[in-house]
């Protein structure tokens, strides 16, 4: 039995590399991940920075903390999609292995390309909101940021609407909405907390 799943595992990670090719649901698996992360990257440092912002603090403590959920956020979200995927076709080489599942291991999505592929896309999803909120004049940070985390969520909303073939504009209101909400919250919490600290 273990031996049965063992070689299930080593065909999978062959078809993985075999000549290159990657099979279409691990084309969407890394999308779908990529898409994910950018959107993670985005609300989650977007949310930091300005609740810095709102609480009114120096430019370097904002871009530290800017960073520190950059890279920390990276990080989780892929460990979070290494562990979940893996998950996931453990289950499915078992299906296989009992005939339940009509597939094939060179079929099954790999854990290590959604987790890279997460990790770069929140580094490229967070760095926007962080950019927008360190390199404009004091007066501009929030303004700018506000503008650029709105934007860019609008832009990650019409791609996943597109992955889904769903109806963009539905997709891009409730991500642009709820993106507004959480960032509005983010800056008054930090207000709030910035006047009591004061």
């Amino acid at each position: 039995m273990a031996e049965s799943y063992e070689v299930l595992d080593e065909t999978a990670d062959t078809a993985e590399v075999d000549e290159g090719k990657v099979s279409a649901s691990e084309k969407m698996n890394r999308l779908r991940a990529g898409v994910l992360g950018a959107n993670d990257g985005i609300v989650s440092v977007a949310a930091v920075v300005i609740g810095m912002v709102g609480g009114s603090a120096s430019p370097r403590a904002t871009a530290m903390a800017g960073l520190a959920a950059l890279v920390g956020g990276a990080v989780s979200m892929a460990l979070g999609e290494f562990v979940s995927v893996s998950s996931q076709r453990d289950a499915e080489m078992e299906a296989i292995r009992r005939n339940e599942l009509d597939a094939s291991p060179r079929d099954l999505v790999s854990p290590v390309g959604a987790a890279i592929s997460s990790f770069f896309s929140f580094l490229t999803g967070g760095i926007i909101p962080m950019l927008a909120v360190t390199l404009p004049p004091i007066g501009w940070r929030l303004v700018i940021s506000f503008g650029a985390t709105i934007f860019a969520l609008a832009a990650t909303g019409f791609i996943s609407a597109h992955i889904g073939d769903s109806k963009a504009g539905r997709a891009t209101i409730r991500m642009v909405v709820g993106g507004t909400l959480g960032l509005a919250l983010t800056f008054l919490v930090g207000m709030l907390f910035g006047q009591v600290v004061a």
